[in-house]
């Protein structure tokens, strides 16, 4: 009798061990903030009459009436995209890569890489590539150049948590050899396919006393996508990797810490747009000020993809 009160009492330790390994290991996923690219608002952008006075639509990820000929500043959504409003030399022009399209009975958000040309006889002739991007920051407007842009983007949005992985939605059409489009200078042929990129980085953030922004990077999640991927890929999963990963086997040299030309950017104490250094790698359990996220049909940074490059995006969460 002794025996077999003691095998159940084995049995029934086993059994509550089995339940709660499970709810340990629930997890608890948490759509980002307009993740369901379900909401859009209009912008309505008359352009110059010297190049042609169209009036153009940009579209950005958050809920509002139709905004007319005025430069956007985001105050609710998180996210912002690449395409802008730009006035260069008094002349008002538009940039368009990202655009909301149907997707079942909701919506979801197509990225496209495309050229966007600007002739003025006797002033300039203009042919910029962009990527189309959709990121969680700000983009500042209007453009006035073509100069440094990550400096026109505040990069990342305050965060505390330790999520575990990305969640999304996303099929992508990969293009072709890229090319580099800077505006002013001749457009190059390079010897390389295009890709679309995904980023999550997690930062501990600080500010010293001249204004001056630095980081620890405390987790990593990247991922390009080389291959063409027709039909939708849903609940697809991006690892967050804690600490230093720079001795890691899936390790790639674009994953390092971003500082002096490849550093993102964000406004300061001060109000002044300047560098983010991040100067090491965290330890996994550090605190987390800042989340940088970041989807793009293009992934050879400014001015240079493909124009058969797009990235279908829906339904962003974060995995705990």
């Amino acid at each position: 009798m002794t025996r077999l009160k003691n095998n159940i009492k084995i049995i029934s330790l086993i059994y509550l061990l089995s339940i709660s390994n499970i709810y340990a290991q629930k997890e608890i996923v948490e759509p980002i903030n307009y993740g369901d690219m379900s909401h859009w608002m209009v912008r309505q952008i008359k352009e110059s009459k010297i190049i042609g006075g169209q009036t153009k639509y940009l579209y950005e990820i958050v809920k509002g009436d139709t905004l007319k000929d005025v430069a956007y500043k985001n105050t609710v959504s998180p996210w912002a995209v690449s395409s802008v409003l730009a006035k260069v030399k008094g002349i008002t022009k538009t940039s368009i890569t990202v655009f909301p399209e149907k997707r079942d009975n909701d919506y979801c958000a197509r990225l496209e890489t495309r050229i966007e040309k600007c002739t003025v006889l006797g002033l300039f002739d203009i042919n910029v590539l962009a990527s189309g991007t959709i990121f969680l920051g700000e983009m500042l407007e209007p453009i006035k150049d073509t100069n440094n842009p990550q400096s026109k983007l505040v990069t990342g949005i305050p965060f505390t948590k330790h999520p575990k992985a990305l969640q999304y939605d996303y099929k992508v059409t990969t293009g072709g050899n890229c090319i580099q489009s800077t505006g002013f200078s001749k457009q190059k042929k390079l010897d390389r396919k295009d890709m679309a990129e995904v980023q999550i980085l997690l930062q501990n953030r600080w500010e010293d006393a001249d204004g001056n922004i630095y980081a620890k990077r405390v987790a990593t999640g990247w991922e390009r996508f080389g291959q063409s991927v027709d039909s939708w890929q849903n609940n697809h999963r991006l690892e967050l990797h804690y600490g230093d990963i720079s001795t890691k086997s899936f390790y790639a040299e674009y994953m390092e810490l971003k500082s002096g030309e490849q550093a993102y950017y964000t406004r300061n104490s001060k109000g002044k747009m300047v560098p983010i250094h991040e100067v090491t790698w965290a330890l996994p359990n550090e605190k987390i000020t800042h989340l940088i996220l970041q989807f793009s049909s293009s992934n050879g940074g400014a001015y240079t993809g493909s124009t058969d490059s797009k990235f279908w995006i829906d339904n962003v969460k974060l995995v705990y």
